[in-house]
């Protein structure tokens, strides 16, 4: 009964204290089953977007001496499987071609036959360029060695075989090309580093027809693959649907018993996936726990302003007779009532920010993911209401006796974390393991192909988790010396907001030292949150558009098909259309280095910069306006991919003798090519070996400026209108390409399913946060000195005397806790963004600052000072007669 008229009281007498902790508690929780959703509902759509991406779920390779018909029938059996077609493989020793009365010969290729259901089966494998998308088709690549047609006819050499001729009726992209010519059962290492140069599909009529004969005499020269499509339901959790279709291959190779082997495309898609929802995880840990750790710190600053009033009440109930027993049970029900409220507050807060970020009406995936995250959420909750209001209680009852609970004499001793160096140590450990977890080799997310199981690095995260730490400690030492010891230097800094009191102000705030730098230390900590939360996600999204631009090249691409004879001026045109900034020709051709096929660049190095966004990380041996200027500085310059350098081992100023294509005799020839250094990256380019030169100097020693692409900046405008319009100028058969269209394509699981809507959860959070560090404890702490201010009113001060005492404290705590975080902010960020590096594809060369989101959380931790001193010095203002009637 004494708990409910106790809690009664509470409820009537000390609201503020009460509102506080709650607040504090159901941020908490909160924010803890927001993520949590974002965590389950991320995860729980992964498996299921991972899978649709697949064109082909798994290529069964038939091996030698099996069954092709029986090894299709047995994997068309097979639960799951909804389709299973045979696709055949014939290796050549050469294609060639007579156009124009000049012949062309390639090297060795493939012929791939295709049964006629399966352009309807796997849409996504083909896409027609030019001519007809049945019949013989040529690839891309192959139409441009051979700078073949539709019309015209080619010969097909194989070892073994007389020369076939046949008649090209189409030029395809071969989609997947990089899967369809895998090497089933191989490990990555051990896979081709890029697809065959030379293709040729046709009927599987036409190449039974063809290359049965050597079923006989050259069995090793063909391949036959059962293409599936795998639609069993999956788990919703990325890693044990991993397993399960791993697990399924493995079961159909054990049923054909040797007589064929799985290319499990779908579980190398869900390695992917998997490794996305272990960044989800990473994510939440980084950027989720600091807000939950610092809501907690939050409550306890809350509960801890009115520590000394908790003490008199506790000495007003012992002089009553109450035991210290009763006196924890009080303090539990205290605590019951604020983890209750807290929780339920969280939950429903937590609920609808999940309906608004991230379409969420739950707090998981599954009913199981729900339970998980709402008990974890409120055990969370609760502790930190035990942590703020229950064990302080608890301890005052054990250790103090009525007289030392109503008044505390003398000098209190520094903590004993300050006394042995505890911050010191904390930052020095930080930077070790930092230095450890983050040189070369170091992988924050480890999964290994073919291995159900897949790990991560959670050293790593004791780096940040350590300087968090020493950031908080530190700012509490620095605040607490400079208060104590720093006096004379604290009235000179007071004395335009207190005047002739300033050295009074001065002893009162070195009196109140632990309280203003306690309140000090959680504004530091929320801002540091916010900063690095901030800083962190637009580096993100800074990173996330590099990577788009990257992939398409600019805001809108258009893609030449090959045969077709297009002129740089076509800019121009296209440079007229509304909505388009500026407009770059690129040419597109292959090079031989050696006997190696690579894509080759020619450029305008004097406007390539800025038209495609060129980033530093890109370029090895300076930035990216450097080596575009050696390449203007020498016509005969040319960029190598690393591996090209490595492979040839090149040094800057050696002779490059590349083979081009003459634009005249169509025939190979020989160009020299002074090397000018290293490109790892290069807009639109294949992410293995290319080369980047002079677009001038190539046409003039091929005799072509035939341009294959065109870069569209837009500057970032309607990219998907501004394409529209592209595509209806250059007609049907050039391709266009829009970065909108791209982003989503490129994006991994994790970035398209929810990120945005986390980078809103943790940026409000982490403004709330900031704000109630520095209006709300500050309120209270000035709140619970009310009786220092009656007296104070009382011996005669009035009320601009009174608003220096509570302007100095403000301004000391705000502004002194906004630099001290903003610095400790930007040194998390920099040590998170370099763990974090495996989340960023390219790395970020600089930091993305948010300059007008920090410009808002300085702004509400201003405004909310103004609030919090202005009650305070209102109340102040009172008649000391009233203040002490309501005390």
């Amino acid at each position: 009964m004494l708990s409910v008229t106790w809690t009664r009281g509470l409820l009537r007498r000390r609201r503020s204290r009460l509102v506080g902790t709650t607040i504090g508690v159901g941020v908490a929780v909160a924010l803890l089953a927001s993520i949590g959703a974002f965590l389950s509902a991320s995860k729980a759509t992964m498996a299921t977007r991972a899978s649709r991406s697949v064109s082909v779920a798994w290529q069964v390779e038939v091996q030698a001496g099996g069954d092709a018909t029986a090894v299709q029938h047995s994997v068309a059996s097979f639960p799951g499987v909804t389709t299973a077609l045979p696709v055949l493989f014939a290796r050549t020793t050469a294609f060639a071609a007579t156009v124009d009365g000049t012949t062309q010969t390639t090297g060795g290729g493939y012929v791939v036959g295709l049964p006629a259901a399966y352009s309807t089966a796997f849409a996504d494998q083909i896409r027609g360029l030019v001519g007809a998308t049945e019949g013989i088709l040529l690839s891309q690549q192959t139409a441009t060695n051979l700078h073949a047609a539709p019309g015209d006819s080619m010969t097909i050499s194989t070892a073994g075989l007389p020369d076939v001729t046949v008649t090209v009726a189409g030029i395809a992209e071969l989609t997947n090309a990089d899967s369809l010519f895998q090497k089933v059962g191989a490990p990555a290492n051990s896979q081709p580093k890029a697809p065959p140069d030379n293709v040729l599909i046709m009927p599987d009529t036409t190449w039974h027809q063809l290359f049965d004969p050597l079923a006989i005499s050259r069995p090793e020269l063909l391949t036959t693959q059962i293409h599936t499509d795998y639609t069993r339901p999956l788990p919703p959790d990325p890693s044990a649907a991993y397993r399960k279709v791993l697990g399924d291959g493995h079961n159909v190779e054990l049923k054909l018993a040797g007589a064929g082997l799985v290319g499990n495309n779908l579980a190398a898609k869900l390695a992917s996936a998997r490794s996305d929802s272990l960044y989800a995880q990473i994510l939440f840990l980084f950027l989720g726990l600091p807000g939950t750790v610092l809501a907690g710190l939050l409550t306890t600053a809350v509960a801890a302003a009115g520590a000394d009033r908790r003490r008199r009440d506790q000495a007003l109930l012992r002089t009553r007779g109450a035991s210290t027993g009763r006196l924890v049970r009080l303090a539990l029900a205290e605590a019951g009532l604020v983890s209750v409220v807290g929780g339920l507050v969280g939950l429903l807060g937590a609920l609808l920010i999940g309906r608004l970020a991230f379409r969420a009406t739950n707090f998981g995936g599954t009913t199981w993911n729900a339970a998980v995250w709402i008990t974890a959420s409120c055990v969370v909750g609760t502790a930190i209401a035990l942590a703020a209001i229950a064990l302080p209680a608890w301890r005052d009852a054990r250790q103090l006796t009525v007289t030392a609970s109503r008044a505390i004499v003398g000098r209190a001793k520094n903590p004993r974390w300050q006394r042995y160096g505890f911050d010191a140590a904390a930052l020095i450990a930080s930077l070790i393991v930092f230095w450890l977890t983050s040189r070369n080799g170091y992988k924050l997310v480890l999964a290994i192909e073919g291995v159900p199981t897949i790990s991560v690095n959670y050293w790593a995260f004791a780096a940040p988790a350590l300087l968090w730490v020493a950031a908080g400690l530190l700012t509490w030492r620095v605040a607490n010396v400079l208060l104590d010891r720093g006096r004379p230097l604290v009235t000179r800094i007071v004395r335009p907001l207190s005047g002739g009191l300033s050295d009074t102000v001065a002893a009162s705030m070195r009196r109140q030292r632990r309280l203003l730098a306690r309140g000090l230390t959680i504004v530091a900590l929320s801002t540091a949150f916010a900063a690095s939360t901030a800083v962190f996600n637009a580096t993100y999204r800074q990173q996330a558009e590099v990577d788009a631009v990257l992939s398409n090249g600019a805001d809108v691409t258009v893609v030449e098909p090959p045969g077709v004879t297009v002129r740089p001026d076509q800019a121009a045109t296209l440079g007229e259309l509304p909505g388009v900034k500026g407009v770059t020709a690129l040419q597109h051709r292959f090079a031989y280095v050696g006997n190696d096929l690579q894509d080759l660049y020619g450029i305008d190095p004097t406007t390539i910069v800025n038209a495609t966004k060129l980033q530093d990380a890109y370029f090895v041996g300076g930035t990216a306006k450097q080596l575009m200027a050696r390449l203007a500085a020498k016509p005969d310059a040319a960029l190598v991919s690393t591996e090209t350098a490595r492979d040839f081992q090149l040094a800057l100023g050696d002779t490059l003798h590349l083979r081009l294509q003459d634009g005249r005799t169509k025939q190979f020839t020989d160009v020299p090519f002074t090397y000018a250094g290293v490109v790892k990256k290069f807009p639109s380019a294949p992410s293995d070996s290319f080369l980047v030169a002079n677009a001038t100097y190539v046409a003039a020693q091929t005799g072509s400026d035939t341009v294959g692409l065109f870069l569209i900046d837009t500057n970032h405008s309607d990219t998907i209108a501004v394409a529209a319009q592209v595509q209806a100028s250059v007609g049907t058969s050039a391709k266009v390409n829009d970065i909108a269209n791209k982003r989503r394509k490129i994006g991994s699981s994790l970035t398209s399913v929810e990120l945005a809507g986390l980078t809103r959860v943790e940026l409000g959070f982490a403004l709330l946060l900031a704000a109630a560090a520095s209006g709300l404890v500050l309120w209270l702490g000035l709140n619970e000195r009310r009786r220092a201010f009656a007296i104070a009113r009382a011996l005669g001060a009035n009320r601009r005397q009174l608003a220096g005492f509570v302007w100095s404290e403000s301004a000391f705590v705000t502004i002194g806790g906004l630099a001290l975080g903003s610095s400790s902010g930007w040194a998390l960020t920099r040590m998170i963004v370099k763990v974090l590096t495996g989340v960023f594809d390219p790395p970020p060369t600089t930091l993305a600052i948010p300059w007008t989101y920090l410009g808002l959380v300085v702004g509400a931790a201003v405004t909310a000072t103004f609030f919090a001193a202005g009650r305070a010095t209102s109340t102040a203002s009172q008649p000391a007669i009233e203040l002490l009637r309501d005390l």
